[in-house]
C-alpha cells in the first residue's frame, strides 16, 4: 500500500507531516488591540523562529537494481545449468549453461547478433577482441574491426580453456554482450526446461543498488532527473539521493517512460553506490522524500498564532507580545509545511514572542 505524506525539512531533519491549512487563533481589528484575555495578553505564546521550510512528498520504496532487462536465447536448446539468481556476473564467467554449453557474459554495448568468424568485420568483433585482450587471450592480438587470423587464435584459446571444441568461431547463442558486470535477479527458465529463440532465460540488471517508488500523477514534477531525494532504508539509516529518471512498472510491455495509469514509477540512485545499502533487506519497505518546495532562513511561527484581522483591509496579523502587554502586528504569510507558516512583516524578528491558542 503506497504511502504519502507532506514533510517539513528542517535544517536537513525530515519531521512529520503538514498541517493543511491555516488555523486562525481569533480575529483583531488591526489596530494593534490587545487580545481578548482580561489582562489583554493571549493565553499561550510561542517563538518566531528564523528556519528552512520545506514542503516534500513521502512514498513507500523498495530496494532493487538498476536496469533490469531479461537475457533471452539466441538459439533453439535445453537448460543444463540454471541461472543462479542473486549471483553477480562477471566478464568471461557464464549466465547459465545451454545444451551443455556455457553462455558466457563479455562486455560491450553492440549485442550478439550473428556468428563471428574469419572473415568478418564490424563493431561487434571489435567488441569481442577488446574481451579477448582483457581476459588474457590476446597474444598477438592487433584490437581492429576484422576478424584474422590473430582473432581467431585468441578465440581457440578462450574455447580450450572452457573446454569447448576449439573452432575459432563464435556461435551465436556462444555470448551474452552487457555494458558491465550484471547481477541475476532471476531464472526465468529451470533446469531442463526447453527453449526456443527469445525465450527469457533470466532477468538480470546492474549490481548499483536503486529504490524504486511510485509517485501520483500530479506529483509529475517531482520525477526529473537529478532531484534530490532523501531515503530512509529499512534498517532506518537515512541516506541521500538523486533521480535518476523514470521506469516502465514491472510486468507492463513498451517504452520505460514510467508513465502508468497508477502513478509514475522513479528509480532513485542512493549516494555512496552499493555501501549505501550493504546489508539492507531488499524484501522491506523504505521510505523517499521528494523535496517539491523549499524556502530557506525564513521567520516562521505556529500556524495557529496568524490571526485574520478585520476591517476593510483584512490580512493577518501576529499578537506580539511584549512583557505584561501585547501588540496586533501585521503581516504577509507565506509557504506552511508542518504545522508552521511563514511570516514578514516590518519590524519581526526571531525570538519575539506571539500569541497562540492554548493547546
Amino acid at each position: 500500500m503506497k504511502r504519502s505524506t507532506t514533510a517539513l525539512l528542517a535544517l536537513g531533519t525530515v519531521t512529520a507531516a503538514v498541517t493543511g491549512g491555516v488555523l486562525f487563533l481569533g480575529a483583531g481589528d488591526g489596530t494593534g488591540s490587545p487580545g481578548r484575555g482580561g489582562d489583554g495578553l493571549p493565553p499561550a505564546t510561542a517563538t518566531v523562529v528564523r528556519t528552512d521550510l520545506v514542503l516534500a512528498r513521502t512514498v513507500d520504496g523498495r530496494i532493487d537494481f538498476a536496469q533490469r532487462r531479461a537475457v533471452k536465447a539466441a538459439v533453439e536448446g535445453t537448460v543444463t545449468v540454471a541461472a543462479a539468481e542473486g549471483r553477480t556476473v562477471r566478464r568471461g564467467e557464464a549466465l547459465y549453461e545451454l545444451n551443455d554449453k556455457p553462455v558466457t557474459l563479455l562486455y560491450g554495448p553492440v549485442p550478439a547478433f550473428r556468428e563471428m568468424k574469419k572473415g568478418h568485420r564490424g563493431s561487434d568483433v571489435l567488441q569481442l577482441e577488446r574481451n579477448m585482450r582483457d581476459l588474457g587471450y590476446g597474444s598477438g592480438l592487433y584490437v581492429d574491426t576484422e576478424y584474422g587470423e590473430d582473432t581467431e587464435a585468441a578465440v581457440k584459446r578462450w574455447q580450450k580453456h572452457l573446454n569447448r571444441e576449439t573452432t575459432g568461431r563464435v556461435g551465436r547463442g556462444d555470448v551474452v554482450f552487457q555494458p558491465g558486470e550484471v547481477k541475476v535477479v532471476s531464472a526465468d527458465a529451470a533446469l531442463a526446461d526447453q527453449v526456443g529463440p527469445d525465450a527469457p532465460v533470466l532477468t538480470i540488471a546492474s549490481t548499483r543498488p536503486v529504490v524504486r517508488a511510485v509517485l501520483e500523477q500530479t506529483d509529475g514534477a517531482l520525477t526529473a532527473r537529478g532531484t534530490k531525494v532523501e531515503v530512509t532504508l529499512p534498517s532506518g539509516k537515512t541516506v541521500p539521493g538523486k533521480v535518476a529518471g523514470t521506469v516502465r512498472p514491472e510486468g507492463e510491455d513498451g517504452a520505460e517512460d514510467g508513465g502508468g495509469q497508477e502513478g509514475i514509477t522513479v528509480e532513485v540512485v542512493l549516494d555512496g553506490g552499493s555501501r549505501a545499502a550493504s546489508g539492507e533487506d531488499p524484501e522491506a519497505a523504505a521510505s523517499v522524500t521528494f523535496v517539491s518546495e523549499a524556502r530557506e532562513g525564513v521567520l516562521a511561527v505556529p500556524v495557529e498564532a496568524v490571526v485574520a484581522l478585520r476591517g476593510e483591509n483584512g490580512g493577518y496579523g501576529l499578537q506580539v507580545v511584549k512583557g505584561g502587554t501585547s501588540e496586533m502586528v501585521r503581516v504577509e504569510t507565506g509557504m506552511t509545511a508542518d504545522g508552521r507558516i511563514e511570516v514578514s512583516g516590518a519590524g519581526l524578528r526571531a525570538g519575539m514572542k506571539v500569541g497562540v491558542a492554548k493547546p
